[in-house]
């Protein structure tokens, strides 16, 4: 049996209002659209083919009739129409995004909150293990006399703050030494290489000015790199399952937020998707998730994968408004974090050692 130009079209009718409706759609309702110029039998007739090849599905308690996985894809794949964004929601983004765009976690944080928001769907945003990051530049900065903040920049745009509470006095002009040290060093080396060298080596006699901070920096230092390599998860808008019928019963929404909340396992499904935009329906999904779409995207920073940003939610999804506003918020994460290490910071080191002698 073959699918046909006028199967395709009433399919993707059905696909559509029911998206819409969240109700099983009938031959009725169908012959009242002015692009399906056919009569209530003849779109029932077309309706059981469709149900026999595997696209519909027949509730037994209405006459209408519901998607099936099989159909959900082939509305994806090929008959899905792209839905531009309005440019009012279009430079909310870029504003939201741009504004205070100086870590990048918090504005990826950011970002799956707005997902959520114009989406009405439960969102998430992952950045991946940095064990393979390579260390663009190190920086400290002061706090007061007992206390700095020591900032690892990356090459792939993932900068790392952490408070360091100091043990003994410093100097700006030795802070800024040893910035210079360090990024001299580890410029260019992954996150796990460096945790594997003897770091302290680096400051012992021959640099006076520095071993009296070594103690205070060299332990956070290496906790903060071990953190990097800690995938981070973030999500929003678990309150949106509510207001959906597919979660009116309220064990199945427990059900569906124990599976999201356990966020080693979730992690887990997302990191092992297919890069750049992935959309898995149904039983293309894990066992606990078989009753959910997955929508997910890439983000990168210089060409490089950064991260993952996604919305997961019924198989009943608007997957054209969610790709577009997926596919232009990862745009602009990837956009406000192409970055350049500051030229001060690769100084040789040998005019800095210099200078303190």
């Amino acid at each position: 049996m073959d699918l046909n130009e006028r199967k395709l079209k009433i399919l993707q009718a059905i696909v559509s209002d029911f998206i819409t409706t969240s109700e099983p759609v009938g031959s009725r309702t169908l012959s009242k659209r002015p692009d399906i110029d056919l009569s209530p039998a003849t779109i029932r007739n077309e309706m059981s083919d469709l149900e026999e090849m595997g696209y519909l599905t027949h509730p037994h308690t209405s006459a209408g009739r519901v998607p099936s996985d099989k159909a959900y894809r082939l509305y994806v794949d090929q008959l899905m129409q792209g839905s531009d964004l309005p440019e009012v929601n279009k430079q909310e983004i870029t504003d939201r995004l741009h504004k205070d765009a100086d870590e990048l976690d918090q504005t990826v944080e950011h970002a799956a909150q707005l997902l959520s928001e114009m989406t009405n769907l439960v969102s998430f945003a992952i950045t991946p293990n940095r064990s393979e990051s390579k260390i663009s530049y190190i920086n400290f900065l002061p706090v007061d006399e007992n206390s700095v903040v020591l900032m690892i920049v990356c090459e792939d745009g993932k900068v790392t703050n952490s408070a360091i509470r100091m043990n003994a006095p410093y100097t700006e002009e030795n802070l800024t030494l040893m910035s210079k040290v360090m990024t001299h060093n580890f410029k260019g080396k992954a996150v796990s290489a460096v945790l594997t060298e003897n770091i302290a080596s680096m400051f012992e006699s021959d640099m006076q000015a520095l071993s009296g901070l070594a103690g205070s920096v060299v332990p956070s230092f290496m906790k903060t790199l071990e953190k990097m390599l800690n995938v981070d998860l973030y999500m929003d808008g678990y309150s949106n399952i509510f207001r959906l019928p597919e979660y009116s019963d309220v064990a199945k929404a427990q059900n569906f937020l124990e599976t999201v909340t356990n966020k080693e396992q979730f992690t887990n499904v997302l990191v092992n998707r297919d890069n750049g935009l992935a959309i898995t329906i149904g039983d293309e999904n894990s066992e606990d998730l078989k009753d959910c779409a997955l929508v997910t995207a890439d983000y990168k920073v210089n060409g490089k994968l950064v991260g993952r940003l996604g919305v997961i939610g019924p198989k009943r999804m608007k997957y054209g408004e969610v790709t577009s506003v997926i596919k232009y918020i990862t745009d602009n994460l990837s956009r406000t974090f192409e970055i350049e290490a500051p030229a001060e910071e690769a100084e040789p080191v040998e005019a800095a050692d210099n200078d303190e002698q």
